[in-house]
């Protein structure tokens, strides 16, 4: 039985799952975790990929690789191979004014154009403009840029700095795919805009080489086949076996919406990024950057734990009596609020219930999904069913709440690494040479059970965050 292996390298942790490559049946796994923080010491990841294959049994009988991983990360490195600083990470909004200073200088259109983005704090550019404007004797010093599962795959083909890799600083040999790639905001349907990179840098640097899907990127000093990988939302896109007219809802530590379309997007709003997927179409998607943290911040508010969060939430009736939570917590991508901070509003003693609490947390995390699925639809695609994935689908009040907010059948896939199973999936395509068929198994379906009253006012509170932070 010949086994593949696919990694999930993400914000929080580290999975991998080994399944046979005919079937797809799970054979083993295992995960580690990673450090909190937006900004982290790449290393960590290395040695928490390396944890985690440990845990799932190591290596014996793979015979293909492929890592997903968080999208954005910059990774920036020297002519020698080394980490100059820790990576900054998606979810770090200190580069808000980078992007704000780059859609000045180029233009919104010009950008959706070129790239299919339009620049946000998430993006590699920004970072790199940060790095160029607040740090410049390490943005000096960059020579090649890499995103997270780029560096992860270099490393795992025994690239590295000398003395800590059998094949030293080879930075040609940096390689990447469409989907990750398409996060940057210097790539785009041309390959990478050098212009717009430098204008972020400074200076011109290394990119990793853009796979094709089922293209390998080398072996393992082992002699492992290695896949080109992708971005975590591709990779989820490619272990559900998304098609047209699926709209994937990821709740996780961010939260997105995503389709597989055959057409590039480009929406010069900036709202809808146009990126690319794992299987050589394209992933228009939004990101919210609160999502699962929002019912943990919730939960610890009210002293219980997430199963015990649901059940108040669904004592509460619709629209939770009023109560409104807005949970930018964090700030947010989407809306493009980078200084937003959380707000309740409509509470009254009526209302200042732990239920109703409970009930406005769920409601208004999955409101801020609903909207962006608004704006996917917006570009064109059509929504016949969405694909709840993440932790906290398996709530059932999340689940009954999402039947209430989304107006098309909510679909649960059971359980799953959805990202490891996507690269599982890739690293199965690599060496058989065919992407392969696998069953995705479904735990719930719920058909549209829709109270406008929750996304009505929700809006009205949205509006008067977004009017706030602006003043």
């Amino acid at each position: 039985m010949a086994l593949v292996a696919g990694v999930d390298s993400s914000t929080q942790s580290c999975k991998v799952v080994i399944r046979d490559a005919a079937t797809g049946a799970l054979v083993r796994s295992g995960r580690a975790p990673h450090p909190d923080g937006t900004e982290v010491d790449p290393a960590a990841w290395w040695g928490a990929l390396l944890s985690a294959f440990a845990d799932a049994g190591g290596f014996e009988g793979v015979e293909a690789v492929s890592i997903g991983g968080q999208q954005h990360g910059m990774v920036a490195l020297d002519a020698d191979g080394r980490v100059i600083r820790d990576a900054l990470l998606w979810n770090d909004t200190r580069s808000a004014q980078a992007a704000r200073d780059l859609i000045a200088e180029v233009g919104a259109g010009e950008y959706a154009r070129r790239t299919g983005v339009v620049p946000v704090a998430s993006f590699t550019a920004t970072k790199l403009r940060w790095l160029r404007d607040a740090e410049p004797e390490n943005a000096a010093r960059v020579a090649a840029v890499a995103l997270p599962h780029d560096w992860l795959t270099w490393r795992l083909r025994g690239f590295g700095p000398a003395g800590e890799s059998p094949l030293g600083p080879v930075l040609d040999e940096l390689t990447t795919d469409r989907s990750d790639a398409s996060g940057t905001a210097y790539w785009g349907p041309d390959g990478y805009d050098r212009d717009l990179l430098v204008r972020a840098l400074g200076h011109d640097a290394v990119l990793p080489r853009v796979l094709g899907p089922g293209e390998a990127a080398g072996r393992t000093p082992d002699g492992i086949l290695v896949g080109p990988g992708a971005g975590d939302n591709a990779a989820a896109a490619l272990g559900l076996d998304a098609a047209s007219g699926d709209v994937v809802v990821s709740i996780g530590t961010s939260g997105t919406v995503f389709a597989v379309t055959d057409a590039a997007v480009a929406d010069v709003s900036g709202t809808v990024a146009g990126f690319a997927d794992a299987t050589g179409r394209f992933l228009p998607l939004i990101a919210t950057l609160n999502a699962a943290r929002v019912l943990d911040a919730t939960a610890t508010l009210l002293g219980v734990d997430h199963a015990e969060l649901g059940r108040l939430a669904l004592e509460a009736e619709p629209g939770a009596s009023g109560a409104v939570l807005v949970p930018y917590f964090e700030g947010e991508r989407t809306p493009n609020l980078p200084d937003a901070t959380a707000s309740f509003t409509g509470l009254t003693l009526a209302n200042t219930t732990r239920p109703s609490i409970a009930r406005a947390a769920v409601e208004g995390l999955l409101c801020g999904l609903a909207d962006g699925l608004d704006a996917v639809r917006s570009q064109g695609v059509e929504a016949r069913r969405v694909l709840l994935i993440g932790g906290a689908a398996q709530n059932p009040a999340v689940r009954r709440i999402a039947a209430q907010v989304f107006d098309a059948p909510v679909v649960v896939p059971a359980p799953g690494e959805y990202v490891a199973d996507g690269a599982a999936r890739q690293a199965a395509w690599v060496l058989r040479g065919e992407r392969p068929a696998w069953p995705v198994e479904i735990a719930d379906e719920l058909a549209p059970d829709t109270r406008p009253t929750i996304r009505s006012q929700y809006a009205v509170a949205a509006a008067r965050a977004a009017e706030e932070t602006a003043a």
